[in-house]
């Protein structure tokens, strides 16, 4: 009974974050942006910014943007528009592409976004029912930085064979961000979302978007986020993940998979996801403070460890029914000498301060072991976690060296080395558990996220 109570608790709470996606009305962006003509005028020092209202691609794209400028996209219907919005405004004049109402310039068919420049800002727009041709559909350039794309949301841009394979975004260049997005539907091969790098970090910010439904792809290739590839996974990213909502994301195994250094996956809520946040390739990540309800529903997993120096942290996993790779905690065995796109050994894993309530295994070390994977993790450390009513507590595929089991609290098993009797230091708060002196409400519930013109209904 106590976890029907709970479940309920959790579904009221979702019912709650669909009411802020709807955050706030449709707003039109004001009657004096539409003065100026599509020309300017001779240039001058003290040139004010212009502001240019456009019906077409064609119109954007022949613009020369300076520092400050502003571009309306006039609603209606896009059909088959490739978009190259170029320019570079600066951190006190960024050049701005907004919708005329957010949510109604609708940019269906063959439509595609480049946004190639410094300091450029777009808001607003609404990909549907449409599919690329060639390039993903929406692209920060390599040459961009400190860029944005806010407000804005693709749905069922799906080509008819669901093996074609391209990314809905892909993030090149430094310093960008994809805020208050909604990406939902994908179904055909191909990331949703992928971070690219090169010999430099790029320092990205992903956060308060909505990652919508994602049916199971049946193959490699249906991950929400990808943050690098096997070929950059030795070279740091410092993209932060943050305040996202992951709702039943199913492409594959893999809902997150970090394949670089120096990342940051922290306050995100995953919600009957059919996989796991997965430290793929790579070292120094972090996963922090995350929400991860399985409700019971199959192949819903949690964090799977791979590589050296990853820290994981007061997260909640709740309700999660996967086994070994896709247990609660899943820490792997690697190979001896693996390749870039092979298994690396566990080295200094951090696990601590985690709630792991009702799952089927909590903890698994050494998962995955076989005759290729035989090397054991090594300096793992599982500290002060919570465990309440697991399937399993602790399953063991291989010995970790240097392993340090301490102070694991448990509730609903039988103790062993490195567990203890659950204390009173738990306590049921908006619906979960939490520490006492120490309860806060989960984002989702105050805060915004997704596009600010997307109606409860459409979500």
């Amino acid at each position: 009974m106590i976890f029907k109570k709970i479940i309920h608790s959790q579904l009221l709470a979702f019912i709650i974050v669909l009411n802020a996606y709807a955050g706030a009305r449709v707003s039109r962006v004001p009657s004096e942006l539409f003065l100026t003509s599509l020309t300017r005028g001779p240039e001058s020092v003290d040139q004010k910014p212009a502001k240019y209202l456009v019906k077409n691609a064609s119109e954007l794209n022949a613009l020369s943007l300076l520092p400050g400028d502003t571009v309306i996209m006039l609603n209606g219907n896009w059909q088959s528009q490739q978009i190259n919005f170029k320019g570079k405004g600066t951190h006190q004049k960024p050049i701005l592409l907004l919708a005329e109402t957010r949510g109604e310039v609708l940019l269906t068919g063959n439509s595609n976004l480049k946004i190639d420049g410094t300091w450029l800002m777009v808001d607003g727009l609404a990909f549907k029912d449409g599919f690329s041709l060639k390039e993903d559909v929406v692209i920060f350039s390599k040459n961009s930085s400190n860029c944005r794309l806010t407000n804005t949301s693709i749905e069922n841009y799906n080509p008819q064979n669901k093996q074609t394979d391209y990314k809905w975004i892909s993030l090149y260049g430094r310093n960008n961000r994809l805020d208050h997005c909604s990406l939902t539907g994908k179904s055909h091969s191909g990331t949703t979302l992928v971070v690219w790098l090169d010999d430099k970090p790029n320092y990205h910010e992903i956060d308060h978007n909505y990652f919508g439904p994602r049916p199971p792809l049946g193959a490699n290739g249906g991950e929400t986020i990808r943050i690098g590839t096997s070929t950059w996974s030795m070279h740091d990213s410092y993209t932060k993940v943050a305040y996202n909502i992951f709702d039943k994301c199913d492409g594959e195994m893999e809902i997150i998979s970090i394949k670089s250094g120096h990342n940051l996956i922290s306050n995100n809520f995953f919600y009957e996801c059919e996989g796991t946040i997965t430290f793929r390739h790579g070292n120094n990540n972090e996963v922090s403070y995350n929400y991860l309800l399985g409700n019971g529903k199959k192949n819903a997993g949690g964090i799977r460890i791979i590589g050296e120096n990853h820290k994981v942290h007061h997260n909640y996993l709740q309700d999660l029914p996967g086994r070994n790779l896709r247990a609660a905690i899943s820490v792997m065995n690697s190979l001896e000498k693996p390749q870039l796109h092979e298994y690396f050994q566990v080295k200094n894993a951090d696990v601590q301060s985690n709630i792991i309530v009702n799952c089927r295994e909590a903890f698994v070390l050494g998962a995955g072991k076989d005759a290729l994977l035989k090397v054991a993790p090594d300096n793992l450390s599982v500290k002060n976690n919570y465990i309440i009513d697991p399937g399993s507590l602790l399953v063991k595929t291989d010995n970790p060296t240097n392993l340090v089991l301490e102070n694991n609290q448990v509730s609903g098993a039988s103790l062993q080395t490195g567990f203890v009797k659950m204390s009173e230091d738990l306590h049921k708060a908006e619906g979960i558990w939490q520490l006492k002196g120490e309860t806060k409400t989960p984002f989702w519930i105050d805060t915004s996220v997704g596009p600010s013109w997307k109606e409860k209904s459409q979500f």
